[in-house]
C-alpha cells in the first residue's frame, strides 16, 4: 500500500515512472493544454486536459499495490473509473464526468467555445490532478522518524 511497492520499470506502461513523476508529467500536460487554448486550438486544449487528468491518475494507480482493473489503460477509461469510484469527493467525480462529456471540437457540429469553457476544462483537470496528488502523498511511506508526508503532527 505504499508508493514504493513497484520499482520503476521502463518496460511496464504504469511503472515506467514513479507516482510523483507521473504527477510532474501531468503538470507538463496541463501547461501544454493551457498553451493550446491560448493559441485557440480548442481540440488540442481539451485533449490535453483529459490527458493531464489521466496522467495524474496514473500516479495514483502506480502508488497502489494492485490497481483496479476498472481503470483500464487509457485516460478516458481512467476518468470513467474515477467518476464511478466510491469514496471519491463529489467535486472530483463531477470534474471527471465533465471531462468525459465535453465534446472535442472538430466534428460535423461545432460547439461554441469561450474562454470560460476553456477555463472550466482546465479547472476540471486540475481538480482531478489535485485529488490524484493527494492520493499519492497519502500512500507514500512515512519519513524516517516522522509523520507521513502531508499529515499534520
Amino acid at each position: 500500500m505504499t508508493g514504493d511497492v513497484h520499482p520503476p520499470d521502463a518496460s511496464h506502461w504504469l511503472y515506467r515512472l514513479t507516482p510523483r513523476a507521473w504527477i510532474q508529467a501531468a503538470l507538463g500536460e496541463l501547461d501544454q493544454a493551457r498553451g493550446a487554448f491560448g493559441r485557440r486550438q480548442a481540440r488540442a486544449g481539451m485533449a490535453g486536459c483529459r490527458r493531464a487528468a489521466g496522467v495524474a491518475i496514473n500516479g495514483y494507480l502506480a502508488s497502489l499495490d494492485s490497481p483496479p482493473d476498472a481503470f483500464g489503460r487509457t485516460y478516458m477509461e481512467h476518468l470513467a473509473a474515477l467518476e464511478a469510484l466510491a469514496g471519491v469527493p463529489q467535486a472530483v467525480r463531477e470534474a471527471a464526468r465533465s471531462l468525459l462529456a465535453a465534446p472535442l471540437p472538430g466534428g460535423p457540429v461545432v460547439p461554441l467555445r469561450t474562454p470560460s469553457s476553456d477555463d472550466k476544462a482546465l479547472a476540471d483537470a486540475q481538480t482531478v490532478m489535485a485529488w490524484a496528488y493527494a492520493q499519492v502523498l497519502r500512500m507514500e511511506p512515512p519519513e524516517p522518524g516522522g509523520e507521513p508526508p502531508g499529515k499534520a503532527p
